[in-house]
């Protein structure tokens, strides 16, 4: 199947200008000023996207693909995530992994999970583990694990400076890091560590401790909800600055920004003042993971889920409140978690890559067509592929 894009404003993430761009079956093929059909052609399907521009698809690494939750007993899990719920966000790629939950929620069926989606049209990877150390593996080992299961890259969310978590000691989940690392070299994947933190004092001292102390690079620990409070925020510009990789969590509600919780747009525009390489900063949406709320005695008082679509939400609030380029902002969902998840064939428009293909309205920067792997998903707003079960 042919598929060509014309008059598009390409943004790849960085700006390429007027391009046309050519599609054939799940790969970027060509990309010219103007590419012209010649007559008696195959067929091929023209998508016109004057006064629209052209970005790459948006790569969510953090989503509780097969829900999250739990925290306020059985009734309070969360259910799964739909295919329309990622492409009407924009998401040409995810990342699935489990949470709080490593009991009644099983790799088994994260994997299973992520092979549906594949097979519904997205791009799916996970991570092996949970909150817990030890990690509760497949194969019964973390580079096992890596190395022969396609689907897994990592390790995570492993849980430090959190109530939930299992309080692993630095010799703990340096042992994991190293498992991780040495599954990610052996198969060329990024054998990173997803690492939750929480609200605790703690903070990112573990993964400092980590750094300090072993020959593990830092860019093997991906530290996730950094702008969850003030404090650890700041903690986060100096683990950035020193090198490593932050993530920023877009879901939310007014209570936890009332509490401290820095929007991820103004944290954006923060970290870049602070002298910050927006290299080292993602977004990720924590899609359908509960967002729970506890009293001051550490009760569970409630939850709501969270959503994909706030992370292009964010996104664009960061161009259009925050002032910042859009090639920039475009980054934390793009070319950057392409890069910490040694995903070589997303993040970004260039030939050879995987037709991963977002059009955006140019005023409103409203999502208009979404491509993944060379299928339209989306189209001028209207969803044209659902899910088996919507």
């Amino acid at each position: 199947m042919l598929t060509l894009i014309k008059n598009g404003e390409v943004y790849a993430p960085y700006y390429l200008g007027r391009k046309d761009i050519l599609i054939a079956d799940d790969k970027i093929v060509f990309i010219d000023d103007r590419i012209a059909v010649p007559e008696n052609f195959a067929p091929i399907q023209i998508i016109d996207a004057e006064n629209l521009l052209v970005v790459p698809g948006f790569i969510d690494s953090h989503v509780h693909i097969i829900g999250g939750g739990g925290e306020g007993g059985f009734k309070t899990r969360t259910p799964e995530l739909m295919l329309t719920d990622i492409t009407t966000a924009g998401i040409t790629t995810l990342v699935g992994l489990l949470g709080t939950d490593g009991t009644t929620r099983k790799m088994e069926s994260l994997l299973a999970k992520a092979r549906a989606l594949e097979e519904e049209g997205v791009s799916c990877f996970i991570h092996t583990g949970s909150y817990q150390v030890p990690v509760k593996t497949l194969t019964g080992k973390i580079e096992d694990d890596i190395i022969l299961i396609d689907k897994i890259i990592g390790v995570g969310e492993i849980a430090i400076s959190d109530h939930r978590s299992s309080e692993p000691t630095f010799e703990e989940l340096a042992k994991v890091a190293a498992a991780a690392r040495n599954g990610g070299i052996l198969s060329g994947k990024a054998g990173i560590i997803e690492v939750h933190v929480g609200d605790g004092d703690g903070k990112l001292s573990l993964l400092h401790e980590i750094a300090d102390k072993t020959n593990i690079p830092i860019r093997h620990l991906h530290p996730t909800h950094i702008n969850r409070n003030e404090e650890l925020f700041k903690a986060g510009i100096d683990y950035a600055k020193r090198g490593g990789y932050v993530d920023f969590t877009t879901s939310t509600i007014p209570q936890f920004l009332e509490e401290g919780e820095v929007k991820c747009s103004k944290a954006l525009r923060t970290m870049l003042d602070a002298g910050v390489p927006v290299g080292h900063i993602t977004f990720s949406s924590d899609g359908q993971a509960s967002l729970p709320f506890f009293d001051s005695n550490g009760e569970f008082a409630g939850l709501q889920v969270g959503k994909v679509s706030s992370l292009f939400n964010e996104v664009r609030d960061s161009v259009l409140e925050e002032g910042i380029p859009l090639e920039t902002a475009l980054e934390v969902i793009t070319s950057n978690p392409s890069h910490v998840l040694k995903l070589s064939n997303k993040g970004s428009i260039q030939t050879g890559k995987d037709a991963d293909i977002v059009l955006l309205q140019k005023d409103t920067l409203a999502i208009s067509t979404v491509i993944a792997r060379g299928q339209a998903m989306v189209e001028k707003g209207i969803t044209l592929i659902k899910g088996t079960f919507e």
